[in-house]
């Protein structure tokens, strides 16, 4: 009798026993963490997908000179980083089968989506369909952001919607208590420069002070603005916004000049963004008083994690010598800031789960400083963060140009100068 209680005793301890879960790192870690990446080498947006791509790679460089990330999930073993990158060309057909072939057939562990909302936006819907968590790194499209997508987040820009508030700000601000009353705004027709575009144009509606008499978008091919600017010119706009990629800067900023007309204030996005690129193909004299986005590349924030401004430029010129082809600018910063969130991911996520590494960036929103700013989500994924000031190229000697930040007040190191 005593043996058979004794065994229903040991029985039922048995039945109520807890299960024993063994802890993530008592799994056999990965040899490698494999990391996907599209560039374009060539086509319109090779400059600014090549710094993104360059800069990434000096991460990965970065990471695996010290034996790889240092990951909790699997007991603080350092994993090295594998880069598998694939040329789309500037070709977003191209870049859709790529992605496809990222996740398929290399089933990478994280996925990078190229620079820039044209080729960012074919992978956003096959990201999704794969349930593969996609990185995004610059592209700033507002439809890429919706509540039933948990599979993105965006990197190294603020949202297109929210970007370029502080440009209709400063004409709303100071720029009506100087005169101006009447914007032109022109703009390449993508993803991109087209919700800033809406956006500008909300805004400015919004506030009924500065009154837009001029709105046209054009192909993001275009490559001839001459008609263009004296259609502008017709009008008489107080402020003219051109919004394209940089090869679309280039040609306005160069129609400009040549055309003579003159216009108190001017923006272009990539003036001040690809500041070597764009005085290389136009000249400081076409950019002089240009205003433009003031970027984490001339602007020094405290980062928390990674390199700041100085190290990185330091680190960037080690790599790639000047006058190597690729410049220093904002897609550069992008793209080590982008592995800096990679490398915060794999150290703090529970496993390589897709959801699990969208719960640990998710995670960072808010509490990561970079030296693109403060890393912050909205719930579906768009950065609202890494705001970054207006900005303005003055001179600074001959042939030389200085991009002081102007507004907004509290961010300004100098004052803006207005045309008559």
């Amino acid at each position: 009798m005593k043996s058979k209680l004794l065994a229903l005793g040991m029985l039922a301890a048995t039945a109520v026993a807890p299960a024993v879960v063994a802890p993530a790192w008592a799994q056999q870690a990965p040899k490698e963490i494999k990391v996907g990446q599209l560039y374009a080498s060539s086509g319109p947006y090779a400059s600014i997908s090549m710094p993104v791509y360059d800069a990434f790679k000096l991460w990965v460089d970065e990471v695996n000179a010290k034996g790889g990330v240092q990951m909790q999930a699997f007991g603080g073993k350092r994993i090295p980083i594998k880069l598998i990158a694939y040329d789309d060309q500037s070709s977003t057909a191209t870049a859709a089968t790529l992605y496809n072939q990222l996740i398929t057939q290399d089933h990478v562990d994280l996925l990078i989506a190229d620079s820039g909302s044209v080729l960012t936006s074919v992978g956003v819907p096959i990201a999704k369909e794969h349930k593969q968590f996609l990185f995004d790194v610059s592209g700033t499209g507002a439809a890429f952001f919706s509540d039933d997508n948990p599979y993105i987040a965006l990197m190294a820009d603020p949202v297109s919607t929210i970007w370029p508030h502080y440009i209709s700000d400063f004409l709303n601000d100071e720029g009506y208590k100087e005169g101006i009353r009447t914007v032109a705004i022109l703009y390449s027709t993508n993803d991109f420069t087209g919700t800033q575009a809406a956006a500008l144009k909300g805004f400015f509606e919004r506030d009924k002070k500065v009154k837009v008499i001029y709105y046209q978008g054009v192909p993001t091919s275009t490559s001839n603005y001459t008609v263009l600017i004296n259609n502008i010119a017709a009008q008489n706009p107080d402020a003219v916004l051109e919004l394209g990629y940089v090869g679309n800067d280039i040609a306005f900023l160069r129609n400009l000049q040549d055309s003579g007309n003159q216009f108190r204030f001017v923006f272009s996005i990539y003036a001040g963004t690809e500041l070597e690129e764009i005085e290389k193909n136009v000249g400081a004299s076409a950019m002089k008083n240009v205003f433009s986005y003031v970027p984490a590349s001339n602007y020094e924030y405290k980062p928390e994690a990674g390199m700041d401004q100085k190290a990185f430029h330091a680190a960037w010129d080690k790599k790639y010598p000047p006058g190597s082809g690729v410049a220093f600018g904002a897609n550069a910063i992008y793209g080590y800031m982008t592995g800096v969130v990679v490398q915060k991911t794999l150290e703090t996520t529970k496993s390589l789960d897709q959801m699990a590494l969208h719960d640990a960036v998710f995670a960072l929103s808010g509490k990561l400083k970079t030296l693109d700013g403060t890393f912050e989500l909205r719930k579906d994924g768009a950065q609202i963060g890494e705001v970054t000031p207006l900005g303005q190229l003055q001179e600074a000697g001959k042939d030389k140009l200085n991009l002081v930040a102007v507004y907004p007040p509290n961010l300004a190191n100098g004052k803006a100068i207005l045309g008559k």
